[in-house]
């Protein structure tokens, strides 16, 4: 008799379409390394999101910066400063990290809603800190979340509220680890004091959350 088993929930599916409705789970950065390799299923994903996202023509940044599959990442919160270039995996990634993890923590811990998330960008051709390789910024595939302004008005910054107590400091808390299950590699305070005014977050190959 042939037993036929329940269909797995599609976060739980390694093989299920990646969709920017569905919450984050243990196969979310899995699917995002997939659709690195395929930029036309990445834009597709954005579409049936409802995102308009026309790419970039490939290019470069300078010597060992390419730039392929890139676009002007344009929501679903706003960014200060507006649409700077990411590649489209990092859009995606950016897309869930909004709507299922810093819009949820700012209902929770603040009351209100995000008007505006300020970060520190997104392109620089340059190697890592410190290192020889290139950094994920080299190529548009990394992000520095600097702080954020509320719909009533109120602001929180990594550099002056991370550790402290309050809604603010429990905001980027939750803000963090929800980041660690989406993006591949978080980087903030708790790294080095090169991150202490910022969480790098950046689909790379090597994965880390501190």
């Amino acid at each position: 008799m042939l037993l036929l088993l329940p269909r797995l929930p599609d976060r739980w599916d390694p093989f299920a379409t990646l969709r920017v409705e569905t919450p984050p789970g243990p196969f979310t950065r899995f699917k995002l390394r997939r659709l690195a390799r395929d930029p036309e299923a990445c834009f597709a994903t954005l579409a049936a999101a409802g995102l308009t996202a026309l790419p970039l023509p490939d290019g470069s940044a300078g010597p060992g910066c390419p730039l392929r599959a890139t676009l002007r990442l344009a929501g679903p919160v706003p960014l200060d400063p507006p649409r700077p270039v990411v590649t489209c995996p990092l859009a995606v990634a950016w897309t869930i990290y909004g709507r299922h993890v810093l819009d949820p923590a700012a209902e929770r811990h603040f009351g209100a809603r995000i008007r505006q998330v300020r970060h520190l960008g997104t392109l620089a051709c340059r190697d890592v800190r410190g290192g020889t390789r290139r950094s994920q910024h080299a190529t548009a595939n990394a992000i520095d979340l600097a702080g954020l302004r509320l719909s009533d008005g109120r602001e929180g910054s990594v550099l002056h509220d991370w550790g402290r107590p309050g809604p603010a400091g429990a905001f980027l808390r939750e803000a963090r680890d929800g980041a660690c299950r989406i993006f591949g590699a978080v980087l903030g305070p708790e790294r080095d004091a090169a991150h202490r005014g910022h969480f790098h977050l950046d689909l790379g190959g090597w994965p880390i959350c501190r």
